[in-house]
C-alpha cells in the first residue's frame, strides 16, 4: 500500500497493569498479545496507514477505560467500538460518544442470542439506532442467521466483523454468509473485510478467501465495507504479520481509487476520523 490516509477499522488495544482485566472474562491474551496503543500507533506508522479503530477487548468486561484512554491520547488518530451492558445508562452512553466511541458490540460467537434477548436489550437496541452508532457484531458460520430478525427488527446500522466468518468448506450459499450478503443488498450495513486468518485454511496470501470477499463487496458496494487487520491477533497460537493482512488489499482492488474508498473515504464517511 503507498503511504497515504488510510484507516485500519478492527484492532484491540490493551492498557497494560493500570487496566486490570474483568473476572471470569472469555479469554486473557497472552502477553506477547497484549498490544498497547502506543504499540498500534507504531505498527500504522510502519505501514503507511495513519488511523485506527479500536474495538474495546473482551478481557476488560464492560470497562471500557483501556479504549478510552487510547483514543483520549492518540491525537484523534483513534475512534473506537464499545462494550456495553443491556442496563447502560443514557449518561454513560452518551460519555462513550464523547469519548470517541461510535459503534457498540454483540459478540454471538461468545455469547449466542444472550446480548440480544436478554432483558434491555431491546432499550440498547433502541439506543444505539436512536444515536445513529453502529451495532457491531461478531460472528462465525451461521450464527448472524440466527440473529437476523432481531437486528431487522431493530432498525440499527449493523457493521459485521470479520466479514461473519464463514467456514470456507461450505460454499457462498451457507447460512450464515447468504445471511451477510442479504444484508449488504438491503443497503444498510457495513462489512469489515478483516480477520482473514481466522477463517482461511491456507495462511498467507489467503487466496482461499478471496470468493468471499468478492461476493461481499459486490453485495455491500464499495461505498459500504471497510478493512481491518485485527490486530494485535489475539486468541491464535501461529505467528501473524500484519503486512500479509494489509497486502491483500492490492489483490482484491486493483485501482488505486477503489483502495482510497475502502482505506479512508468510507471510514470518514462511516466513522467521522478527520
Amino acid at each position: 500500500m503507498p503511504k497515504s490516509r488510510a484507516v485500519d477499522s478492527h484492532a484491540h488495544v490493551f492498557g497494560g497493569p493500570d487496566h486490570p482485566f474483568a473476572r471470569d472474562v472469555v479469554y486473557v491474551p497472552e502477553p506477547s498479545q497484549r498490544g498497547t496503543a502506543r504499540d498500534f500507533l507504531a505498527v500504522l506508522d510502519a505501514h503507511g496507514l495513519t488511523h485506527g479503530l479500536a474495538v474495546a477487548a473482551q478481557p476488560y468486561g464492560y470497562d471500557n477505560r483501556a479504549m478510552l484512554d487510547a483514543i483520549a491520547a492518540s491525537g484523534g488518530r483513534l475512534k473506537g467500538i464499545a462494550l456495553a451492558p443491556a442496563a447502560i445508562s443514557d449518561r454513560d452512553l452518551a460519555a462513550l460518544v464523547d469519548g470517541g466511541v461510535v459503534g457498540i458490540r454483540m459478540n454471538l460467537t461468545s455469547y449466542g442470542l444472550r446480548e440480544f434477548t436478554e432483558p434491555g436489550a431491546d432499550r440498547l437496541l433502541a439506543r444505539i439506532r436512536e444515536m445513529n452508532l453502529f451495532l457491531q457484531v461478531h460472528c462465525q458460520n451461521d450464527e448472524l442467521a440466527a440473529a437476523a430478525p432481531i437486528i431487522r427488527k431493530s432498525g440499527v446500522r449493523l457493521m459485521v466483523d470479520h466479514f461473519g466468518r464463514p467456514d470456507l468448506r461450505r460454499g457462498l450459499a451457507q447460512p450464515g454468509f447468504a445471511t451477510l450478503l442479504e444484508f449488504g443488498r438491503a443497503g444498510n450495513a457495513v462489512v469489515k473485510l478483516s480477520g482473514l486468518f481466522r477463517v482461511s485454511r491456507e495462511g498467507p496470501p489467503y487466496r482461499d478467501t478471496d470468493p468471499y470477499i468478492a461476493a461481499a463487496i459486490e453485495a455491500f458496494t464499495l461505498d459500504r465495507v471497510v478493512w481491518g487487520s485485527d490486530w494485535p491477533f489475539v486468541r491464535v497460537e501461529e505467528r501473524i504479520d500484519y503486512g500479509p493482512q494489509l497486502a491483500c488489499v492490492e489483490r482484491w482492488l486493483p485501482d488505486p481509487r477503489d483502495r482510497q474508498k475502502l482505506m479512508w473515504d468510507n471510514p470518514v464517511r462511516l466513522f467521522g476520523f478527520t
